[in-house]
């Protein structure tokens, strides 16, 4: 029996469609096996201007104030994710942190 066997033709499809579908939301592939199949895709975080977030929270009272930490903490860092087909021919998806 072979070591690196994977199933049928359906999980290989449904695999080339998520790493797409993550292509199509802005995601880049940064390391892709064909032999292991499996892809990392990055997407870069968003640029915020923390000038302009801090006027708008002083022009509503503190309200944006939230906001303006979220995007600063979650939407500004890259998110790196993992797509693969496992021993049993399955595909998963898992996000990979940065050190």
């Amino acid at each position: 029996m072979s070591k690196h066997q994977f199933t049928d033709q359906k999980n290989l499809n449904h695999f080339t469609n998520s790493i797409s579908n993550k292509i199509q939301n802005g995601f880049v592939i940064v390391e892709r096996n064909d032999k292991y199949p499996f892809t990392v895709l990055v997407k870069e975080g968003i640029k915020v201007d923390h000038r302009l977030n801090f006027l708008v929270t002083c022009a509503t009272l503190g309200i944006w104030l939230l906001p303006w930490l979220y995007l600063s903490q979650v939407s500004s860092k890259a998110k790196q994710i993992l797509i693969a087909i496992d021993e049993e021919g399955n595909v998963f998806e898992q996000n990979c942190y940065r050190g």
